[in-house]
């Protein structure tokens, strides 16, 4: 999504690499999502099911 719309940023960390933000969220899978809402899960998602997650419905 982030590709096709300016206004959202994505980014990807490397859990093993900054374990004080691993320990910040819980990270104890991957992929773990988290956004700036406080919209947080773990798992890959299929789109609508990532942007109903996100959209918290």
């Amino acid at each position: 999504m982030a590709l096709e719309n300016p206004k959202i940023r994505a980014e990807a960390i490397e859990a093993s690499e900054f374990p004080s933000l691993a320990n910040l969220y819980n990270v104890f899978g991957v992929p773990k999502t988290v956004t700036n809402g406080g919209v947080d899960f773990d798992g890959a998602l299929p789109e609508p099911a990532y942007v109903a997650q996100v959209l918290g419905r």
